[in-house]
């Protein structure tokens, strides 16, 4: 039988792959490329770009052909067996990843190929070596063998922890639920999530409804449910996720994992000559130095905070009475139905998700003359995964992308794009992209359409900027295509300046479709919809920079004597920053799976680092007309097709003609404003 995960031309066949053939495929690759290594480190002719170059860059697509589909289905199709053999074959590949890093024999290879290139080359050739260069000081090419296998060791671990820290996750939120038998339980709910309650519980063979522990639901919960028992409960479940606390205490505890990884980071930092992990993220950043990520994030919380601290006071007195951590959400939302006389659950019959995606559609055609077409006849891992192709102006297809948008129980929560297949076009064989847009929106019954909130269609769109980052890369190199080598403090910037449009009554009103009268949202709506963008902005702010501050001191302070000081540090941030007190049982940093199982350790801040790159991009746009083709077309030039082939502020530059500025941000967050008020009445 032909193992699917060995097809080298073409999408994946997602439906095809079986646990047994995971191992297998990954083990003949491995031992290819290692093949194919050995022959590139004997040859006797000068090595160059074509014949040196192009074929690691055609070995690691290889790779990356076998374990993509692996790595998305053990996210969006989770089973056991699929577990088991995914983190079993996670030791090899970081084995292999760092041998490759760590061969000072290719090293050497590197720099001769770099040696040829003129000092002042900009070519995305030369970017590519000193990218390559870079990587591999990184990784300890230079460090004695000793303490190379000591550091090939420690990425092996990181590899093995971050997995076990997600599937915790996984587990912790499937093994908890709430079955409600009395109706009025469920008042202020929306119909879409006491629907698929009702599913649940009838899939399940019991009575009533079946409340599960996904995003949708718990987010509904927290901002409808009337009854605030029911609140607590569920914000107790979210909180304690994975951890020493709440309904599956110790069954999944992530903290001794969490300390764990702070350690081998840490190590692995030390290891290749950085005083903490945080530098050492920094040395493949956009952010100079550790100091100047600490002072930009607390430039902004110091602005902001007075401001959350005032949102929630306004709230407390509006409401009459002091506010538990599960009653902001549902007072906030009364209170933007009160002050703006709308809500989420309002607009939702106006954005059926069909009608939204035909929006966004519209926006990319307007701004990058690039139309997106469904497909069918295409392999899915799930019936109702959708597929579409991208084309340009000429007809010829850019590349392509998958749609999984509805929450599952083997699902990983969230939203996010994952990179299918690269761009590449090496040996004159084009490769185009294909990305994964993933999200989480609840599925209704057959037969009813799906409406989206507002929330969910600035996170469509979020999603859909890293997708058009991804696809519409001119670069032929796949280690620097899309969204490769682009620093993670900037990657952050194509995706937040999609969710500007989300905001924009013009596109609003475009993408908006009663589902019973077909009439598109009022203008009155809209314009409220519009003003309720800064409506407690600086409490959210706020939130994120919590965030960003504790993931930052986690890894500049961390101290082997002392540990990761988790708690300790989180509770002096939250005091710092937070508005609402936490209770004591509350263990957030358990399923922080940004810092602690994906990519954004010491990262975190990367998220407010590039919303300064996004509003001021964005403020491009304001100034010069929305669809200003001129302007479209210099962020895809210079932002949006060059991956990692350009230094990013260069790009920037090129693009904004003059470096990114905060004030962007804080106007467009409405803190400008409140901060100035703050400061003339204090």
């Amino acid at each position: 039988m032909t193992n699917p995960l060995l097809k080298e031309r073409g999408l994946p066949l997602f439906s095809q792959i079986q646990p047994e053939h995971v191992e297998a495929a990954l083990d003949a690759t491995l031992l290819r490329n290692r093949d194919e290594l050995a022959q590139i480190l004997d040859r006797t002719e000068t090595p160059d770009f074509p014949n040196t170059i192009v074929s690691l860059e055609e070995m690691e697509d290889r790779l990356h052909r076998v374990w993509s589909p692996v790595s998305h289905l053990q996210m969006v199709a989770s089973t056991d067996e699929m577990r088991d053999v995914y983190n079993a074959c996670l030791p090899k590949l970081s084995r292999y990843s760092t041998e490759l890093a760590q061969n000072a024999d290719l090293f050497k290879l590197y720099q001769t190929v770099a040696s040829s290139f003129d000092k002042t080359d900009t070519t995305p050739e030369k970017r590519l070596l000193e990218h390559a260069l870079r990587d591999f000081r990184l990784a300890g090419v230079d460090l004695p063998a000793a303490e190379k296998a000591e550091f090939k060791q420690v990425m092996e671990e990181l590899s093995q922890l971050q997995a076990k820290f997600e599937q915790n996750l996984l587990d912790t939120m499937k093994a908890w639920s709430k079955h409600i038998t009395d109706a009025t339980s469920l008042s202020g709910l929306p119909e879409a999530v006491i629907d698929a309650a009702r599913t649940a519980a009838a899939e399940q063979n019991i009575e009533g409804w079946l409340l599960r522990l996904d995003q949708p639901t718990y987010v509904a919960i927290l901002s409808h449910a009337d009854n605030e028992s029911l609140r607590e409960e569920f914000y107790k479940a979210w909180v304690t996720r994975a951890s020493d606390q709440g309904p599956t205490a110790g069954k999944f505890d992530n903290s001794a994992i969490m300390e764990d990884l702070l350690r081998l980071r840490h190590a692995a930092a030390n290891l290749v000559g950085f005083d903490n992990f945080a530098d050492y993220a920094l040395a493949s950043r956009m952010a100079g130095t550790t100091k100047e990520v600490a002072d930009f994030l607390q430039h902004l919380a110091e602005i902001s905070t007075p401001v959350a601290r005032q949102e929630l006071a306004e709230l407390e007195a509006w409401v009459g009475h002091k506010l538990a951590p599960w009653d902001v959400g549902y007072y906030s939302e009364k209170l933007r139905l009160e002050r703006f006389s709308i809500s989420d659950e309002e607009l939702r019959p106006y954005f059926p998700l069909a009608r939204v995606m035909d929006g966004l559609f519209q926006v990319m055609t307007r701004l990058y003359g690039v139309k997106a077409e469904p497909q069918t006849n295409v392999d899915l891992w799930e019936p109702d995964v959708l597929y579409y192709t991208l084309t340009d102006s000429k007809g010829e297809t850019v590349g392509s992308f998958y749609a999984d948008l509805y929450a599952r129980q083997n699902k990983r929560s969230g939203a996010w794009m994952d990179e299918c297949l690269l761009r590449k076009n090496l040996h004159n064989q084009q490769q185009n992209p294909v990305a994964h847009l993933v999200c989480n929106y609840t599925k209704p019954d057959d037969g009813k359409p799906t409406l989206l909130s507002h929330d969910e269609i600035v996170t469509l769109f979020h999603e859909f900027g890293h997708t058009l980052h991804h696809l519409l890369t001119r670069i032929d190199y796949p280690s620097i295509s899309g969204i490769n080598g682009v620093p993670w403090d900037a990657v952050e910037l194509p995706s937040q300046f999609m969710e500007n449009f989300a905001w924009n009554p013009e596109v609003i009103r475009e993408m908006s479709q009663h589902v019973i009268t077909g009439k598109p949202l009022p203008d009155e709506l809209l314009e409220k919809l519009a003003a309720s963008r800064v409506f407690q902005s600086g409490m959210q702010m706020a939130r994120q920079l919590e965030f960003s501050i504790f993931d930052w001191r986690m890894h500049t302070e961390y101290d082997p004597q002392q540990g990761g000081r988790i708690n300790t540090i989180l509770k002096e941030v939250h005091d710092q920053v937070a508005v609402m007190p936490l209770p004591d049982y509350n263990r957030f940093a358990n399923s922080f799976a940004h810092v602690f199982g994906g990519g954004y350790a010491a990262g975190y801040y990367s998220y407010k680092w590039a919303e300064v790159l996004a509003a001021d991009a964005f403020s491009a746009f304001q100034e010069a007309g929305l669809f200003n083709q001129q302007i479209a077309e210099k962020f895809r030039t210079h932002i949006l097709e060059t991956g990692g082939s350009v230094d990013i502020a260069e790009a920037f530059l090129a693009f904004r003609g003059r470096p990114p500025e905060i004030e962007a941000l804080l106007a467009q967050a409405g803190i400008i404003d409140h901060h100035k008020n703050s400061e003339s009445t204090s």
